[in-house]
């Protein structure tokens, strides 16, 4: 790739915001539809499954009233009602609303306002912050919060914490309380997570992306799979489940994204179907597929039964989160 992003929160140049800014707002909803890729019905058979997305992103544009901490390389806006409208077109149900860190921080309050206008599409996950010495006093009090499912801790290189950080001690400790699961972002740290996870055994952990960096702008890097070795260790690990987000950015081949099959097979079988949530990380993921091309490869892919479809795209995130969506 030209430039690999080294975390979540990676920025491009303003200048580049505002040259593209007015092209991206002119396309609006249509940039979660493909030239590319067609809507298709749901495999025969399948259409009883319930889909549930096991990671997006919604945000409202950036305004005075409600700034954005940071300018990534995303739309101008990815609405509640506009991800709604995109996951209504490819047939996905529902979708667990992570808050924006690169937009938003630690404040979630956006996503609840769309989950409120949403409640039978969306459950909520925020990040919390190691550095808030009352951050059990948040985690309790967004327990009580209507929709809530988790908590999203990030523990990049950049981050600079260690497995022993009193902050993710603090969070852990509350999360556990708090029956709530920790998403948890290591991609590019994959080590310091793996001892994370040895160290809390009994909290719930879900990996974010494979636990694999992946790029934000294309192509992928010419080694895209190299940390798989060490996913397919952390799967002895039986207090974690993994999501199986983003994989499309991992490939090197036009779509359909044939080549990521391989891997993800090696993925399924050390960690189990039960354990594997996949997910579009749209629209963190938008410069390099659009939201249809990030579900229709799994829809039609003949690499999975009926029922090993059901499993992935719905049946292990109910399972992880306790949370399914009303279905119309």
């Amino acid at each position: 790739m030209v430039n690999q992003p080294t975390a979540e929160d990676r920025l491009i140049d303003r200048r580049s915001v505002l040259r593209t800014g007015a092209a991206l707002a002119a396309a609006g909803p249509a940039l979660l539809h493909g030239a590319h890729a067609k809507a298709q019905p749901r495999p025969s058979g399948a259409s009883p499954m319930t889909i549930i997305d096991a990671q997006v992103h919604a945000y409202a544009a950036n305004t005075p009233e409600r700034p954005w901490h940071s300018v990534p390389n995303w739309p101008p806006h990815v609405t509640g009602d506009e991800m709604v409208a995109a996951m209504d077109k490819v047939g996905v149900d529902g979708a667990i609303y992570i808050s924006p860190f690169s937009m938003y921080q630690y404040d979630a309050s956006y996503a609840v306002e769309v989950q409120k206008a949403h409640p039978d599409k969306f459950a909520l996950v925020k990040p919390v912050n190691p550095d808030d010495p009352a951050v059990a006093d948040v985690i309790a009090d967004w327990k009580k919060t209507t929709g809530t499912v988790g908590i999203r801790i990030i523990m990049t290189k950049e981050s600079k914490r260690a497995p022993d950080d009193p902050g993710f001690d603090r969070i852990l400790r509350a999360a556990l309380r708090s029956d709530f699961p920790v998403n948890i972002l290591f991609w590019g740290n994959i080590d310091a997570g793996t001892a994370l996870i040895d160290r809390h055994s009994d909290v719930r952990f879900i990996i974010d992306h494979l636990g694999i960096l992946q790029p934000s702008v294309p192509p992928a890097p010419p080694q895209p799979w190299a940390d798989l070795p060490k996913v397919l260790e952390l799967a002895k690990r039986k207090n974690a489940v993994i999501k199986v987000t983003g994989a499309c950015t991992l490939s090197r081949e036009p779509y359909p994204f044939p080549d990521i099959w391989d891997p993800l097979a090696r993925v399924f079988d050390a960690w189990g179907l039960d354990r594997c949530l996949w997910g579009t990380d749209w629209t963190r993921a938008f410069a390099v597929v659009n939201y249809e091309q990030a579900v229709e490869p799994f829809l039609k892919a003949d690499r999975l039964s009926d029922t090993e479809r059901a499993t992935l795209m719905g049946g292990a995130c109910a399972k992880a989160y306790g949370w399914s969506p009303k279905k119309a």
